[in-house]
This record gives structure tokens, C-alpha cells and sequence, in this order.
């Protein structure tokens, strides 16, 4: 099989496709024929070892996929060659096959789009539980999402308004302003033309947001916190900006706020009851064709610039490899 292989830490542009030995299932576990695997911004930070956790030189980075079985190992039960299936994992899904334990999937309907799965995994349920769980969003509230063009943000604008609450897309130039416009951010925040970033929250949120999403970190971080509403919540999710930042707490105090994290590795180990309810609740949603937006899809030879394009937030939405006979050219 073709795999993506990083065999040295650093930039999207030193992987490398090579043929791999197809793998073979153990107890428990799948190969499964991935048919679309979708790019994260933690798929950048394993390749450049600057995850929280590291993953082991050589591996092949990806870490949602959507596809089909192709072998059960001794003792698998509830799936069978040819299901459809999605899927998550540490790292694997950049390659034609990935093996992974039965327990890593979920099934799909036959008909299901692959690349509308793959890319609406991950950065849904991490946006979702965001938003439902911990910042614990209610109707009518303004919820304010740093780098909202992106796979998580955009995913976050659309399921903040099936929650009933208004949003402030924060974006960086103005075509991913236009972006974010189209999915029906209430609002939207062009740093790139903003001067005074506080002020510009407060007078659209009528005095401040109830919520601020940040996935972006740095210097932002801090602005939005003092953008806050008194009583709000401040959910820290990423840092895509490579920062991350320093609170200082005495705002914390002053404006009786709450900072809050999410990390989509622990959540379901830590609170096993809210991730069931958010994943049948996403799952109605999605149904109802909302979450992901898929703006790009590369063939898997071209890997290094899907991530290229995602480590630079160049692109918007979701990015994903297609490893279909229609595959797209980016």
C-alpha cells in the first residue's frame, strides 16, 4: 500500500510517499480502505513535534479517515469486509490502508459520502462539545470564535447557530471574512482591518460576548478575555498561532468569568455521559446536512501541500485527501 511517512521531524514538505507492507489485523481490530482522510491542524503539529504528545519517527500522520473494512482480526465482532465505516486515530490515516481497533470506529450508511465523513468528525465534535458542554451555550447568547474560517471554527459558527446563539466569526483576511459570512456568522471580526479589536467585540455583541472560542492562542487571547462580558466563559482550544498565551488572572477576578479548556483526546474518558449525548446530538445534526464544510480535497500524493495549506490558515473550512478515483486536485 502507499503511505504518507514522516521519518523526520520538521515542515509538510520533508514527508514522503513510499510503499508499506498492507497490514494485518489482530484481535480486535480492522483494516480498513480509506477512501478519505481529513487534515488537521494537529496532524502539522505531530509532523513538527510540537504536539502535546509525540508520535514516534517513522510514522504516517492522519487522524480521521472514511472508508471501507477490508479485514477483521480474530475475535472483531460487529463489523464485516465492506462495511463503511469512520474513524479516528493518533496518527495512520495517510495511506490507502489504516489499521486500527474496532473500538477506534463507527459505522456508516452504505451510501454515506466518504469525504463528507472523514471531515466531519474531529473538528465537529470538538467545536460541538465546546460549545454544548463546556461553555454550556444557551440561546440568544453571542459566542465569539477566533480563527472561524477553519476546519473547527467554521464547523463551530454553523452548530453555535443550531444552538440558538449569535456568532462573531474573528478571521484574518477578508475573503475568509466572506467565508464566514456565507455560513451565517452574525457577525464577523477582519483583524486585518480592526484597529481596536476590544472595542469591535463589544459595540457587536451589544457590550460583550457570553462566550469566546478561542483556537487561535497569542496576543489575541488576552484582547478577547477583556472583551468578555461579565460572567462569560473563555474556551481555550488550540493554538494555532504557535502562542500560547499568559491570562493574567486578576481579569478573571474583576470580570467574574470563567477560563475553560477543552482537549477531544480526554473529553469522552473524563465525561463518558456528555460525550454520548453530544455525539447522538451531532450526529441529528449532521443528518440534517450541518457541520463540516469541505472547501479543498488533494490526492494523497500531494499531502505535504494539504498540510502546507493548513500549517499557513490559508485554507478555509475543511481540507481532505481523497483517495477516490474522482480525486480532486486541491
Amino acid at each position: 500500500m502507499r503511505a504518507v511517512r514522516c521519518t523526520a521531524y520538521g515542515e509538510p514538505e520533508g514527508l514522503t510517499l513510499a510503499e508499506l507492507p498492507d497490514p494485518v489485523p489482530g484481535p480486535g481490530e480492522l483494516v480498513v480502505d480509506v477512501e478519505a482522510a481529513a487534515v488537521n491542524f494537529t496532524d502539522v503539529l505531530f509532523v513538527a513535534d510540537r504536539y502535546q504528545v509525540r508520535a514516534p519517527l517513522p510514522f504516517t500522520p492522519g487522524s480521521e479517515f472514511a472508508g471501507r473494512v477490508a479485514a477483521t482480526g480474530p475475535g472483531t465482532t460487529g463489523f464485516v469486509p465492506g462495511n463503511r465505516v469512520r474513524g479516528t486515530g493518533t496518527t495512520g490515516a495517510f495511506a490507502e490502508k489504516v489499521l486500527v481497533p474496532a473500538t477506534a470506529v463507527v459505522a456508516l450508511p452504505p451510501d454515506a459520502d466518504p469525504v463528507l465523513a472523514a471531515a466531519s468528525g474531529v473538528a465537529s465534535a470538538t467545536a460541538y462539545s465546546a460549545l454544548r458542554s463546556v461553555a454550556a451555550v444557551t440561546p440568544g447568547e453571542w459566542v465569539a470564535v477566533t480563527g472561524a474560517a477553519g476546519g473547527v471554527g467554521s464547523a463551530a459558527i454553523v452548530l453555535a447557530r443550531a444552538l440558538g446563539a449569535r456568532v462573531l466569526a474573528i478571521v484574518s483576511t477578508p475573503a475568509k471574512a466572506d467565508f464566514c459570512t456565507g455560513l451565517g456568522a452574525d457577525a464577523v471580526l477582519d483583524l486585518s482591518s480592526t484597529p481596536d479589536v476590544k472595542r469591535h467585540v463589544r459595540t457587536a455583541t451589544g457590550g460583550g460576548a457570553a462566550v469566546v472560542l478561542d483556537l487561535v492562542g497569542g496576543d489575541l487571547a488576552e484582547t478577547l478575555l477583556r472583551a468578555l462580558g461579565r460572567g462569560g466563559r473563555f474556551v481555550t482550544v488550540g493554538y494555532a498561532s504557535g502562542v500560547i498565551p499568559r491570562i493574567p488572572l486578576n481579569l478573571v477576578l474583576l470580570k467574574g468569568v470563567s477560563v475553560l479548556g477543552f482537549e477531544i483526546r480526554t473529553f469522552a474518558d473524563d465525561h463518558p455521559e456528555l460525550a454520548a449525548r453530544d455525539l447522538a446530538e451531532l450526529g441529528l445534526l449532521q443528518a440534517d446536512g450541518l457541520g463540516a464544510t469541505v472547501t479543498a480535497r488533494y490526492p494523497l500524493a500531494r499531502a505535504a501541500e494539504a498540510l502546507r495549506s493548513v500549517a499557513d490558515r490559508r485554507a478555509m473550512g475543511k481540507v481532505v485527501l481523497d483517495l477516490g478515483p474522482d480525486a480532486g486536485t486541491g
